[in-house]
């Protein structure tokens, strides 16, 4: 009984420390989602009008150029994904990875070939785990996304889709990344990020609407390479900025659940361990009492 009964504490130990360290994270995703959310709330609108205004001019420019022009055969596809470079945020990662593989099957079997670029640890490790190859990798700073690596991303696949599919380039590209939508609920999200394929922002218009007049200095396709890179890089960057808030969402309401499961687990140990105790108590009368009736019968 002795020996069960220091099992039983010893667990009690572990799983009190187990539950000071799940706390403890979960009190840093709480404090750090606030600013994630703000950042967020920050690069949507300038993103979205980003996304307008190059719609804008693709739909009343009436110019052939390389964001919006769809390929007539589409050749390669690459697939951007974003990861976080650490655990514990329960399926954060797992279902944005198996959303990009899904859209790999899909393009597959649309007779595209698949190329990746790679974001966080995570997506980094399961392709290594699995040797699959990638074209790009970058890691480091998932938990605070900056402009500066938004924009290498951006710079990395908009020279890739400018260049031939002959010569290692690709035809069209998709980002996958979780979304934040609530702190319990996060959804892995796929855009096709070139070529443009949705007007945003345009509607068709009524029988008394004016169309709108619009004119482009110097010429539509400056404007249009002039808005390029900056779309990329804002819905890049944007998209980091969703995964980061997704991410800390994520890993708050694992540490919270850990932190419930600990604080069980401390409650049902402490309930076999006053068993034992009560056992071992109840054993050392019994043998008091029975060495006492054995010495009053002789």
């Amino acid at each position: 009984m002795g020996a069960q009964l220091r099992v039983y504490r010893q667990k009690i130990r572990s799983a009190q420390t187990t539950k000071k360290i799940t706390r403890a994270m979960e009190l840093i995703s709480a404090s750090r989602i606030q600013k994630a959310q703000a950042r967020v709330a920050a690069s949507t609108p300038y993103s979205r009008a980003i996304t307008r205004a190059v719609s804008a001019v693709a739909t009343y420019s009436n110019v052939d150029h390389v964001l919006t022009t769809e390929p007539e055969k589409i050749e390669r596809a690459a697939i951007l994904i974003f990861s976080s470079d650490r655990g514990l945020a329960g399926a954060f990662n797992s279902q944005v990875l198996r959303e990009a593989e899904q859209l790999s099957e899909l393009l597959r079997e649309q007779g595209k070939e698949v190329v990746y670029f790679l974001v966080g640890r995570k997506a980094v490790g399961y392709f290594a785990f699995r040797r699959r190859a990638s074209e790009r990798q970058w890691i480091g700073g998932t938990d605070n996304p900056t402009f500066e690596t938004a924009k290498e991303i951006g710079d990395a696949v908009l020279e890739t889709f400018l260049r031939d599919a002959d010569e290692g380039g690709v035809d069209e590209i998709h980002v996958v990344y979780n979304r934040f939508v609530s702190m319990i609920t996060q959804v892995p999200e796929v855009v096709r990020l070139l070529p443009l394929e949705v007007v945003e922002g345009v509607e068709e218009p009524g029988e008394k609407d004016v169309l709108p007049l619009y004119e482009f200095e110097p010429d539509p396709e400056s404007v249009l390479d002039g808005l390029l890179p900056v779309y990329i890089e804002s819905r890049i960057f944007n998209a980091m900025l969703q995964s980061s808030a997704a991410k800390h969402a994520a890993t708050q309401k694992a540490m919270k659940s850990a932190t419930d499961n600990a604080d069980k687990l401390i409650k049902d140990y402490t309930r076999l361990a006053n068993e034992a105790r009560q056992s071992e108590i109840t054993q050392q009368i019994a043998e008091i009492v029975g060495g006492a009736d054995a010495l009053s019968s002789k």
